[in-house]
C-alpha cells in the first residue's frame, strides 16, 4: 500500500516538507553552476540559457506539483501554487539585488533579451484571465487558451534567440553594465558535454520528486491544519518549490552572471505560466480557468503589476537607490509584502 503523508503528525510532515526543500535548495546551487557552462557551450548566452535551462529545470518541483494536484482535483492548490511562484519568485529579485553591491542589479543587467522576456511573461499571464472571462470551450478536455500558452511560449524562444542574434537596439553600457560571457576555451570547464548534460538532468530529475513531495505534504497541511488551499499553494508551497530560483539567482549574481540572474528568473516565471496549461491538461473535471477565484485573480493581477514594476526599472536604469538597490525592488518588496495580509486572511 503506498505511503501516505497526510498519515503522519504535523510535525513529521514539516519534516518531510523541511527536507525536500534544502533538497530542491542544494539542486539549484549546482543547476546555476551547469547552466553557466552549458551557456557558454552552446553560445546561446546566459538570458536564453537562464530561461531554458536553469530557469525550465527550477521550475520542474512547482510544475510537478501543480500537474499531480490538479490530476488529483485540488485546484485551488494548483493554481495557487503556480501564480504564487511567479510573484515569489519575482520578488526574489530584490533579494539578487540587495546581494550584488556593485549597482542596481536591473541597471547591470539591462539588455534586449531580458525586457523581451519580461514582455513575453506579461502577455502569457494575460491568457489565463481572457481564458476565465471567456466561455469554456473546450478541445478534447482541454481548453484551448492552454494549447496557446505553449505556442506562445515556443514563439517567444524564437524571439529572444532572435533578439539576441540581431539586436535592433542595444542599452547604454556603463562601468557595470553586464555583457553575455563570450569565452569559447574549453579548458575553463574541463568536463564533457555528456557529463554536463547527465549531471543536469540528474539534478532536475531530483527536484521534480521533491517537488511532487512538498505537494503531498502541503495537502496533509491542509488537512491537518484546516488552511486553504489557496494560501497553502500561494505562499507555502510556491515559495519552497521556487526556493531553486533564489539560491540559483544569488548564486549567479556572485560570480558576477547577472544577466543569468535575471534571465534565470523571468524565464522561470514564464515557464510557470505553463503550469496552469498544465494543470487544466491534468484536471479531468472541465476548465481549471473555471476554477479560478477572487484570490487567484488578485495573485496574476499582482504579478502583471509587479512584472510591469520590473519593466520600468529595467528601462530607468536607476544605477544605485535606497540600500544600493533600485525603487523597483522596493517596489517589488512592498507589493508582496502587502500580498500577504490579504491572501492569508
Amino acid at each position: 500500500m503506498p505511503f501516505d503523508i497526510a498519515e503522519l503528525p504535523l510535525p513529521g510532515i514539516i519534516t518531510i516538507f523541511a527536507i525536500c526543500t534544502i533538497i530542491i535548495g542544494f539542486a539549484g546551487v549546482r543547476l546555476a553552476s551547469v547552466a553557466v557552462k552549458l551557456a557558454e557551450r552552446t553560445g546561446m548566452g546566459q538570458i536564453i540559457a537562464g530561461a531554458l535551462f536553469v530557469g525550465m529545470s527550477t521550475s520542474l518541483p512547482g510544475s510537478v506539483l501543480s500537474v499531480t494536484t490538479a490530476w488529483q482535483g485540488f485546484t485551488d492548490l494548483a493554481i495557487g501554487n503556480a501564480l504564487g511562484g511567479i510573484a515569489a519568485q519575482t520578488t526574489f529579485l530584490a533579494a539578487a539585488d540587495i546581494v550584488y553591491r556593485k549597482s542596481n542589479l536591473e541597471h547591470a543587467a539591462a539588455s534586449a533579451t531580458g525586457l523581451a522576456q519580461a514582455t513575453l511573461l506579461v502577455s502569457m499571464l494575460a491568457v489565463p484571465i481572457l481564458a476565465y472571462a471567456g466561455p469554456e470551450w473546450m478541445i478534447f478536455h482541454i481548453h484551448p487558451a492552454s494549447i496557446l500558452l505553449f505556442v506562445i511560449y515556443g514563439f517567444g524562444l524564437s524571439l529572444l534567440a532572435e533578439i539576441r542574434s540581431e539586436p535592433m537596439w542595444h542599452p547604454k553600457k556603463t562601468d557595470v553594465t553586464d555583457e553575455d560571457a563570450k569565452e569559447d576555451d574549453e579548458d575553463i570547464h574541463p568536463e564533457s558535454n555528456l557529463r554536463l548534460w547527465s549531471e543536469f538532468l540528474i539534478l532536475a530529475g531530483v527536484t521534480a520528486v521533491a517537488g511532487h513531495t512538498i505537494g503531498q505534504s502541503g495537502l496533509a497541511v491542509v488537512e491537518k491544519t484546516g488552511m486553504s488551499e489557496t494560501a497553502v499553494g500561494t505562499f507555502l508551497t510556491a515559495v519552497a518549490t521556487s526556493l531553486p530560483e533564489l539560491v540559483s539567482a544569488i548564486a549567479a549574481v556572485r560570480i558576477g552572471a547577472v544577466n543569468l540572474a535575471l534571465g534565470n528568473i523571468i524565464g522561470g516565471n514564464a515557464f510557470d505560466v505553463l503550469f496552469l496549461a498544465a494543470s487544466d491538461i491534468a484536471y479531468r473535471d472541465g476548465s481549471i480557468y473555471a476554477a479560478f477565484t477572487d484570490q487567484h485573480l488578485f495573485t496574476i493581477g499582482l504579478v502583471i503589476l509587479m512584472t510591469g514594476v520590473l519593466l520600468l526599472g529595467m528601462l530607468n536604469r536607476e544605477k544605485r537607490g535606497i540600500g544600493n538597490i533600485g525603487w523597483e525592488s522596493v517596489a517589488m518588496l512592498i507589493l508582496y509584502g502587502g500580498s500577504v495580509f490579504y491572501l492569508a486572511e
